[in-house]
Parts: structure tokens; C-alpha cells; sequence
């Protein structure tokens, strides 16, 4: 159904949607880049510009209603995407790539955001969510000891530092 007096988007109006889903997914994938985790800026900047395609082709056309199943398609997908960095190494019970594919689901619904010119949604989450990444395991780490420091436990799965093992750039459920 197309809405009454719904324009087609123009050629900016859409390029600046796609560039700002490019942006918020850059901005997120050099974080994880500077991290060394196994997605990057490329990987983050292509789901970022994927998904704000997807939205912008039918929300410029005014099919609403055909946005709204691309956009619940484009976050169930994607989640398989996310699913491929999420590994088991032999004898850790822990999973890594958590974090990563948390953030590529982030990163979808960001260019999501993008393609239908919710500005500040792109904006706000984008800034948001860099801020959660930038918190290091070093401060849950923190948290964690000040909650449990009184009764004298180690964190479960923390009886060493992950900066002990200098082949384990992280937090294991970071990677």
C-alpha cells in the first residue's frame, strides 16, 4: 500500500540514509577492529549500508508496511551473521564472539534506523553503543570483585585474568 502524499525519496534524501547506516557501522567496526575481534570495520560498514538499503527501498516508496517485514527480516537474518562469530575453543566452556555478533544485531537495526531517516535513533544508539563496547572486561571485572569482595569468591570463570594469558586478547564472551 502506498500512503497518500508520500514522496519518493530523492537521490540525496537516500544517499545520506545509506551513508549514515555506512557510518554507524564504520564507527562501530573500528572499535571492534582496535579490539583485533574477527569483524571489523569492513564487515560492520557492510551491515551497516546492507541494511539501510533494505529499509530506504520500500520506506521511500511510502510501503510502510513493507518496511516494517524488510526491517523484521533484516534483524532475524542477521542474526545467522552474528551466529558465525560466535565459536567454542576445545576445553573452554565459555563461547567468544558474543560481543561481536551482539553488536552486528546492533549494527543491523542502526542502518535499519538509517534507511528510514530516524536520525536520532542512528545517532543516539550508535553513540550508545559505543560507549558499552568501549567498557573493558577491566571495569565488569571491577564491578564484579566489589559485589562479591566481601564474601572472598572469584568470579566464576575469572580465576585468572584474561590479561594473564597473553594469547587471549579479552573477555572470552568478547572475542
Amino acid at each position: 500500500m502506498v500512503l497518500p502524499g508520500v514522496l519518493v525519496l530523492d537521490e540525496l534524501n537516500l544517499l545520506l540514509r545509506l551513508l549514515a547506516g555506512t557510518a554507524a557501522g564504520v564507527a562501530v567496526g573500528w572499535e571492534r577492529t582496535l579490539k583485533h575481534k574477527s569483524a571489523g570495520i569492513r564487515t560492520f560498514g557492510l551491515v551497516g549500508l546492507g541494511t539501510a538499503a533494505a529499509a530506504a527501498i520500500f520506506a521511500g516508496n511510502g510501503h510502510i508496511d513493507a518496511a516494517s517485514r524488510v526491517v523484521q527480516g533484516v534483524l532475524t537474518g542477521v542474526g545467522f551473521l552474528g551466529a558465525g562469530v560466535i565459536i567454542r575453543r576445545d576445553g573452554d566452556p565459555n563461547p567468544h564472539g558474543l560481543t561481536t555478533a551482539a553488536a552486528i544485531w546492533v549494527t543491523a537495526a542502526l542502518g535499519c534506523a538509517a534507511g528510514l531517516g530516524q536520525w536520532w535513533i542512528v545517532l543516539a544508539a550508535t553513540v550508545i553503543s559505543l560507549l558499552l563496547l568501549y567498557i573493558d572486561h577491566t571495569v565488569e571485572e571491577f564491578i564484579q570483585r566489589r559485589h562479591e569482595g566481601d564474601r572472598g569468591q572469584v568470579p566464576a570463570g575469572r580465576e585468572t585474568s584474561p590479561k594473564d594469558d597473553p594469547g587471549d586478547p579479552g573477555d572470552p564472551a568478547d572475542s
